[in-house]
């Protein structure tokens, strides 16, 4: 083997660890890797430090992609991709993940790491365990699963409420408005024209399909729900990302409905299972069954935590 390390480079190293994440891609996710739509909404986030992308590393044995660590939105995470092949690099890629991807302390004064270990890597986890991280269960990345039924559980909505897609009205105040309100921000968003395109940035991703960004609309016009799907047609699944609900219309069934709809959308297309990276009561009454967590473990270098 004639392994070798590089940086990441821009939108070619985007393509080409998009391509290694399908094609080893394992149904049931049984790889243990990130599902490739996952990567694709790292990159429209705005949440997303563009700054540090060529901290991330790659290893390529003849020119090809066998691993890839990174982090997701800024530095002070790291997450490990591997062709089943080459697990045997983990201590190389942890060394690279803590030289490279730390980040710094709120004081300043040392440096921290969050490493996302799968809870069936048992090598893994006591190789980050032996280096002194801990365990936060709270940190802890669940990943769960829906296998399509056929036929799709009846979707319902209260009388005067629509469901709709962003191919049919895309609306990017509209939008911006639910997503600012939808993760708990109670008061009205700013609107400009920075705020509008970080919302458009998030659905502009490589392969989006505004048809899967599903919406619920109220009687008075406003989207009160958006549930957004990523369709992999080579390994026929699809990724809830994100899903969102107006504070002042929760627990009428509107979310569910939008993604029931999104799941019935991806089927057609011809997916078999939905994946979504969260195991809430909300997604276990519609039939979601949690996979495996992706468990955090925490590292504080030169800290007076560890002195």
């Amino acid at each position: 083997m004639s392994i070798t390390f590089r940086h990441y480079t821009g939108p070619d190293d985007y393509r080409r660890v998009d391509a290694f994440l399908i094609e080893h891609h394992q149904p049931g996710n049984l790889d243990g890797n990130w599902l490739e739509p996952a990567w694709e909404y790292m990159h429209g986030h705005p949440c997303l430090d563009t700054s540090s992308l060529d901290k991330i590393g790659i290893w390529e044995d003849a020119g090809k992609i066998v691993a890839v660590v990174h982090y997701e939105s800024s530095l002070g995470e790291a997450f490990f991709q591997f062709h089943p092949a080459y697990r045997h690099l983990r201590q190389e890629m942890l060394d690279y993940a803590e030289e490279a991807l730390a980040g710094p302390t709120r004081d300043g004064a040392g440096r921290y790491l969050k490493v996302y270990v799968n809870d069936s890597d048992v090598a893994f986890a006591s190789l980050v365990k032996a280096r002194g991280y801990v365990k936060d269960v709270e940190e802890a990345r669940p990943l769960a699963r829906f296998d399509i039924p056929d036929p799709i559980p009846a979707i319902t909505l209260p009388a005067g409420f629509c469901l709709k897609s962003l191919a049919d009205e895309c609306d990017w105040i509209k939008v911006h408005r639910l997503l600012w309100r939808g993760f708990d921000n109670l008061d009205e968003p700013t609107i400009n024209d920075e705020e509008l395109e970080s919302r458009k940035k998030m659905f502009d991703t490589p392969k989006a399909r505004p048809d899967l960004k599903i919406v619920t609309q109220a009687p008075n016009g406003d989207f009160v729900v958006l549930c957004g799907m990523f369709y992999e047609p080579t390994g026929r699944f699809a990724l809830v990302e994100p899903v969102a609900t107006d504070p002042d219309y929760r627990r009428m069934g509107l979310a569910k409905a939008a993604v029931l709809e999104g799941i019935r959308r991806c089927g057609v297309l011809g997916a078999t299972v939905i994946y979504v990276g969260a195991d809430l009561e909300f997604y276990q009454v519609i039939g979601f069954r949690k996979v495996y967590d992706s468990e955090c473990w925490v590292k504080c270098f030169n800290c007076h935590a560890n002195e």
